[in-house]
């Protein structure tokens, strides 16, 4: 497994990084691992649902020209 060593940490984040540690029963290391999993789960799921909303914007009728279904429909009732 990889060691990472990260310098220069303020000494106001080190100490809340500490106190939140202490407050969820954690080593220091173990809640910085559980913050930073935490934070490339969220951007991947903000990634996977950009995507998606990219994805439907694609593939979803233009509002140019084509009538909605529910138009159609009203339509086809009064006839």
């Amino acid at each position: 497994m990889a060691t990472l060593h990260v310098r220069n940490v303020p000494d106001r984040l080190y100490e809340a990084l500490k106190a939140r540690a202490q407050a969820d029963g954690r080593s220091l290391s173990a809640e910085v691992l559980t913050i930073l999993e935490r934070a490339l789960k969220r951007n991947d799921s903000q990634q996977k649902l950009l995507q998606s909303l990219q994805r439907r914007q694609r593939f979803s009728p233009t509002k140019t020209g084509a009538p909605s279904s529910l138009e159609l429909l009203r339509e086809a009732r009064e006839m």
